[in-house]
């Protein structure tokens, strides 16, 4: 098949974005950022988004002497419940700058089922920054089921934001003299964010805060195998997981992924949520995800391209506008 696909991976740690030949074969070019899109009073900021992803696309296409676009996916954390902005200008400005054919707006947990699973039935769990499951049986009218993924001040339970939460949290306590605290954990906190009362000075008007507390469950990670409190937090976190996975699974015998930055947290977090997993879903068949949510946009933009996706399209998760 002719053309180029592009695929968009915008989460609260940064954006991706790559470039691949439509058909078989071909060299996969991509780009990446640190700095998150802006969410603004409409949510998710489109112009900010296409601020960086115009120039990046631009940028490899004239890397793979292409000109345009047949097809383009692009997936954002947020996009279900943050997504209107994007919605509502991306289409337009993606026909215009990419001459894209088919056009995708996708949640990351839709990307990061695609890329964990391909196409395939069974559920994905999405864990870094925050956290959603989302299945699907890909039967007719099914659609998807979704568990969680609803931020880190309402949900996100056992993402990386709510375990750096809850590390900090401790380290509080801690220096409160409370119980439960960890002067471990307020070791490290002051270690890497300097002395305990200046903390929500620090963390209240960020606008990237879940990125910021996320970045403190490495910590806690690593201080896991010593520490009560911190081991705790993990156990925990194990247990949120598998309850969004287990509501979200779409049958008892599914395959079940796992993806996203927190499981490099290693086995003071997998061990846990494996034994969790086997309690509260004990069919479940788990399975090594097969890459990615910027795999996953590519691959969804790649169906696209081939009028093959089989994947649950609907008004939030995934949208085909054209």
């Amino acid at each position: 098949m002719a053309g180029h696909v592009l695929g968009v991976d915008s989460g609260g740690s940064g954006l991706r974005v790559a470039l691949a030949p439509a058909g078989a074969g071909g060299q996969t070019l991509t780009w990446s950022s640190p700095v998150p899109v802006t969410i603004g009073g409409r949510g998710i900021d489109a112009r900010s988004l296409l601020g960086s992803v115009l120039p990046a696309a631009d940028g490899l296409l004239r890397e793979a002497g292409a000109r345009g676009c047949v097809a383009v996916c692009v997936g954002a954390a947020g996009m279900a419940m943050l997504g209107d902005d994007l919605r509502a200008v991306l289409p337009a400005a993606l026909r215009d700058a990419l001459g894209t054919d088919h056009l995708a707006l996708a949640s990351d947990a839709v990307t990061a089922y695609a890329g964990a699973l391909g196409q395939r039935p069974g559920v994905v769990v999405a864990a870094g920054t925050g956290l959603v499951a989302l299945g699907t049986d890909l039967s007719a009218g099914s659609g998807w089921r979704r568990a969680d993924g609803w931020g880190h001040l309402l949900g996100d339970c056992g993402g990386g934001a709510w375990i750096g939460r809850a590390g900090l949290e401790a380290a509080l306590r801690a220096y409160d003299g409370r119980a439960e605290g960890s002067p471990a954990l307020l070791a490290r906190a002051e270690a890497v964010f300097g002395p305990a009362p200046g903390l929500p000075g620090l963390l209240y008007p960020r606008p990237d805060r879940p990125a910021v507390l996320a970045s403190f469950a490495p910590e806690v990670g690593r201080l896991a195998p010593g520490d009560p409190v911190a081991a705790g937090i993990l156990r925990a976190a194990a247990r949120h997981i598998a309850a969004a996975a287990a509501a979200a699974c779409p049958a008892p015998a599914a395959d079940v992924a796992l993806t996203g930055g927190l499981f490099g947290l290693g086995e003071q977090l997998i061990t846990p949520l494996r034994n969790e997993l086997r309690l509260q879903i004990p069919r479940a068949r788990q399975v090594a995800a097969e890459g990615d949510p910027l795999v996953g946009a590519m691959t969804l933009a790649t169906a696209l391209a081939r009028n093959d996706l089989r994947l649950p399209v609907d008004d939030t998760l995934l949208r085909v506008v054209c």
